[in-house]
């Protein structure tokens, strides 16, 4: 028995996805966004070259962002620590704990991000592929902050991390 106010259930054909290139070395597939899942989750698949720079140190505060490694090896801020993460690992990141994320050196990596509960993501890595392209700027990242609940700062773990590669 399906009740009517219920959320449905939510396929994504892997041909049928919609991906962006929000950088020279990585792309980010959307699967579901909050409006699909009543709520429940935001989820999309990264994949990123040797060499990206992944996401800079950020945090959220209103929703937990998961990390399933799917192949390759990725580098991971948590907090004031960084981790690699190897194909299989999974990660939880509660709201307003410190990361940063991005390919191990040498390494190719692809991974499941989610969010839960669900935030309205999508338009945020649209708008992350217009600033690639050079249709918006970075100014527009950081005035979108609480919309898209991504909140960037300075790391100086992080940012001993991108030097050492």
């Amino acid at each position: 028995m399906t009740v009517s106010n219920a959320p449905k259930p939510v396929l994504v054909r892997a041909a049928e996805a919609e991906s962006l290139q929000d950088g020279a070395t990585s792309l980010i597939t959307l699967l579901a966004d909050s409006h699909a899942t009543g709520g429940a989750l935001t989820a999309n698949r990264a994949t990123f070259q040797k060499g990206s720079p992944g996401a800079p140190a950020h945090f959220h505060t209103r929703a937990t962002e998961t990390f399933l490694v799917l192949s390759g090896s990725m580098r991971i801020l948590l907090d004031d620590q960084v981790l690699t993460l190897g194909q299989g690992d999974f990660l939880t990141v509660p709201p307003t704990v410190p990361h940063a994320f991005a390919p191990a050196l040498g390494s190719e990596a692809e991974m499941l991000v989610t969010f839960t509960p669900g935030m309205d993501r999508f338009d945020y890595y649209r708008l992350l592929e217009r600033v690639y392209r050079g249709e918006a700027t970075i100014q527009d990242i950081r005035d979108s902050s609480e919309r898209f609940d991504n909140h960037y700062f300075e790391s100086p773990v992080w940012q001993q991390e991108l030097a050492a590669r």
